[in-house]
């Protein structure tokens, strides 16, 4: 039984342990890693987007050793091209040229500037690159991207461009891919993922996130799994094991990109489940493992992390890297 959980398939459709010491000193010479800390993004003061993060995650990664200093790239940053795969002219070319309204930016919750577009960009970029790069060695990793509450026309939630969409339907086009599949375990529902590629049986998309958590209009993804509020470890994992197995099964992909947000954790300011960091080491080993058993490549990306102290969130996405660099 799925405990504290609600499974919901699309109609249409009809553990081993783990913590934030594990694999230390673990070099790995063929993983790569993306990062866009350098691209800057101004924010008002006290704004609530932990944009600081990216670059403390980086210096993380850095002092932890798990791969060489080489491996570690500043992506290309995502072309129109690209972006039209996901997203419409319109929306592209107000986003470029400062043109959307104070509503829109108030949904996104960011301010615009042209320091954002290129950020975007590059996020995006990272997430291409990770799946590049999963597609040759078996793993990769961004240290920004899951931007998953984009739609189309809009973005939402601090994202402007949906990567996930962008990278599978780019890995489709340029690459070869025939089937990808979306493991979204950020805990907040990916809403505008799920809205994109509704009508696409190539990607299939599966959420496990909070149920009455934003969004709070849930699109229905391929497979979602909705917890209660408090869910800790035990049940979390059940759940998830549960879910995964099944959309691998239904996925039948050749590809898995995996948000791996750090905002379950029960420290996080807007996560409301009961993770531990212990807890969270187990969920991204355990993705790992059954992609592998799948024979799955993965590129793995960052999504939210809202801890206080920001330490938290940094140590949690340092652990998905650290236990990424074993596989």
């Amino acid at each position: 039984s799925l405990v504290g959980s609600e499974m919901c398939i699309r109609d249409s459709l009809g553990a081993g342990p783990g913590g934030a010491g594990a694999g230390r000193g673990l070099v790995n010479d063929r993983m790569k890693i993306f990062h866009c800390d350098g691209f800057p993004l101004p924010l008002p003061p006290g704004h609530r987007f932990p944009i600081q993060k990216y670059a403390l995650l980086r210096e993380a990664v850095m002092s932890a050793g798990l791969v060489p200093s080489e491996s570690l790239t500043v992506p290309e940053p995502t072309s129109d091209e690209q972006i039209l795969r996901a997203h419409d002219e319109d929306y592209l070319e107000r986003v470029k040229h400062g043109q959307l309204s104070s509503k829109e930016l108030r949904r996104i919750g960011l301010p615009w500037s042209s320091e954002l577009v290129n950020r975007a960009r590059c996020s995006v970029g990272g997430t291409i690159g990770a799946c590049r790069a999963a597609l040759r060695e078996g793993m990769a990793v961004s240290l920004a991207g899951g931007t998953h509450h984009a739609f189309r026309d809009h973005g939402q939630g601090y994202c402007v461009f949906n990567d996930s969409v962008i990278a599978a339907r780019t890995m489709q086009a340029e690459d070869g891919v025939g089937r990808a599949v979306i493991v979204d375990c950020d805990v907040h529902q990916g809403n505008g993922t799920a809205a994109i590629l509704a009508d696409d049986p190539t990607i299939f998309t599966f959420s496990i996130h909070g149920a009455f958590n934003f969004p709070f209009h849930k699109e229905p993804s391929d497979l979602d799994i909705g917890l209660e509020d408090g869910t800790g470890d035990d049940a979390y994992l059940e759940a998830l094991r549960a879910g995964l197995e099944r959309a691998l099964e239904l996925a039948q992909a050749d590809l898995t990109i995996y948000l791996a947000g750090a905002d379950p954790y029960a420290g996080d300011q807007l996560g409301r489940l009961l993770l531990s960091k212990a807890g969270l080491a187990k969920r991204d080993r355990l993705v790992f493992e059954l992609c592998r058993g799948a024979s799955l490549p993965v590129a793995t990306v960052m999504a939210g992390g809202y801890g206080r102290p920001i330490e938290d969130t940094v140590d949690i996405h340092l652990q998905t890297v650290r236990i990424a660099a074993e596989f």
